[in-house]
């Protein structure tokens, strides 16, 4: 359903924290003109974690109407609350999004058995589209292959972003499950890889910086073009990296503010980019030609 280089936004803040939405249609129309694949609006790096409900909903309403169209818009939706992630599903197809993206219920490590009913619940109360996410390095819980599976057949689940990074698991979510659900990349580090392996796209944080190169890269992976895709993708390596040196948003929103794209804005207990790593990002900005 959706391929390539699907941006996973950040949420442009103000200073004080409120929500800056002149700087979210700025970011929209960029990528846009820069030919991102979607946005991934209100995810974990557009800190869904500190929006409250009303937030979180009327800022997809938002985002959908500054799209206008242009390019598909995915919510992400997920919670650690079955009622809640329901709510804010059916929040986000009411306003008109293309699908939803829903994390793994994050800190209370329900069982493979919980992970099952919760997102068959979900797909069952709202039929939007839905695409899993297993992140465990961020919700300290795995949703294991044999989950994937049983959740596969059912119908509005359309696909998986897989952000371990592990290529035999990879490899085995796409030979067991690559016929019922589009695998996605979630790590953009190993992200070619995975489109090289059958994989459908790339849920980046690099593409918030840099989205015409992930843009090409991902369709020349997708293409099966080894050679083009490594070549543009060497010099966003570092980057890939460097935007992990602080915990997702952090470095990537103090990437964007260095280039001029957004304010420097974000919610506690996130703080800005602690200097000793400035330059580091800095370097990686450069090496990829989007500063000088």
């Amino acid at each position: 359903m959706f391929q390539g280089s699907l941006v996973a936004l950040v949420t442009p803040m103000r200073e004080d924290g409120a929500i800056d939405e002149s700087a979210m249609q700025r970011l929209i129309d960029f990528h846009v003109e820069q030919h991102s694949d979607a946005l991934v609006a209100v995810g974990t790096t557009g800190e869904s974690a500190t929006l409250n409900e009303k937030e979180h909903c009327h800022l997809l309403r938002r985002t959908v109407e500054m799209a206008a169209g242009r390019i598909p818009v995915i919510a992400g939706t997920g919670a650690n609350s079955t009622r809640e992630a329901i709510d804010l599903t059916r929040c986000a197809m009411d306003a008109g999004v293309d699908a939803c993206l829903l994390v793994t219920p994050y800190y209370n490590k329900p069982t493979q058995e919980g992970l099952y009913q919760h997102h068959k619940a979900v797909a069952e109360a709202v039929p939007v589209p839905q695409i899993l996410y297993n992140v465990p390095g961020r919700t300290a819980v795995d949703m294991l292959h044999e989950t994937v599976e049983r959740l596969a057949p059912i119908d509005n689940i359309i696909g998986i972003k897989e952000a371990t990074g592990d290529m035999e698991r990879a490899r085995r979510l796409i030979e067991c499950c690559g016929d019922q659900l589009d695998i996605y990349s979630g790590d953009d580090a190993t992200a070619m890889e995975l489109m090289l392996l059958g994989g459908k796209g790339n849920i980046s944080v690099t593409a918030n910086v840099a989205p015409q190169a992930m843009h090409d890269m991902c369709a020349a992976a997708l293409a099966g073009d080894r050679e083009t895709a490594s070549a543009i993708n060497a010099p966003l390596e570092s980057l890939h990296h460097c935007l992990f040196v602080e915990s997702n948003p952090i470095p990537v929103k103090w990437a964007l503010y260095e280039m001029g794209l957004i304010p420097a804005g974000i919610r506690l207990p996130m703080t800005t980019l602690s200097s000793e790593h400035h330059e580091t990002v800095r370097q990686a900005l450069r090496q990829a030609g989007l500063i000088e």
